[in-house]
């Protein structure tokens, strides 16, 4: 299979390569429909339950399937907001995001990458960051919604904001969810180029009263490849004090990413 990276696809490609605490309560989806709701007010409360954590740890679950191979991990995840997104699997491969700086490195094969959001963007056609991937992480809108460039509708058992005029590079759908205003799913299409990303959001949970995504499906698609990841948070902790220890090994070979 040939699936070429494309957006946000150093999240996939690093779960790829990864191939006593309070206890958190699934939130039961029970919020009732206002069909007459608009897009300025369903920004408002999802804005209003924005996480408001300093740090977040926890087991990341990793499962991904490409219709030729399947694969699982479970490593170690931290993430400090704003500033640090680390994952380990038994210190044998190690990730480091940072709003400057994307790492990783593996010493199974002793391979290691360590660059920027460059060339994730530019193979996108639009400017990925840092809070794009966290805000994927955190069940919040990967592209910040303005009101007045939205109209909002029902479909399903969500609130749905799609833009007024679609973008020519890609065209964004925004699902809501009715008992708590995160993400039920988030999907970005690139119809010129059979390309199509669906960030869903199947379950959350509340932790020390914030909520925080469960369960995460990803899936891509491009021309007739898809890769379909599905994470899973476990055992997650809020505001304790963090390290993030990274150091790539010397005489490791850089991976180019084409």
């Amino acid at each position: 299979m040939t699936f070429r990276p494309q957006i946000f696809s150093l999240i996939l490609l690093i779960c790829i390569g990864f191939v006593s605490c309070k206890s958190a309560k699934t939130i039961a989806d029970n919020g009732t429909l206002n069909t007459n709701l608009s897009a300025k007010q369903i920004i408002k409360n999802n804005t209003k339950n924005n996480t408001k954590l300093n740090t977040l740890s926890g087991r990341l679950k990793i499962d991904s399937n490409d219709g030729e191979k399947s694969q699982s991990a479970s490593v170690s995840f931290r993430m400090e907001k704003d500033k640090t997104i680390w994952m380990s699997k038994l210190g044998i491969v190690k990730a480091l995001i940072t709003p400057n700086r994307v790492a990783f490195y593996n010493k199974l094969d002793g391979t290691y990458f360590d660059g920027d959001f460059t060339y994730l963007s530019q193979l996108l056609g639009t400017e990925l960051d840092f809070n794009k991937v966290q805000a994927l992480l955190l069940g919040e809108p990967v592209f910040k919604p303005n009101a007045k460039d939205y109209e909002a509708s029902v479909f399903e058992k969500s609130y749905m904001l799609k833009p007024i005029t679609q973008n020519d590079v890609f065209e964004l759908f925004m699902l809501f969810n009715p008992t708590h205003f995160k993400m039920d799913s988030q999907q970005i299409s690139q119809s010129k180029v059979q390309r199509h990303l669906e960030i869903n959001y199947l379950a959350y949970q509340n932790v020390e009263k914030e909520i925080v995504p469960e369960r995460i499906k990803i899936i891509a698609l491009e021309n007739d490849d898809q890769l379909s990841i599905d994470l899973v948070f476990k055992g997650v902790e809020l505001n304790k004090n963090l390290r993030f220890p990274f150091s790539i090994p010397s005489g490791y070979k850089l991976i180019t990413l084409k």
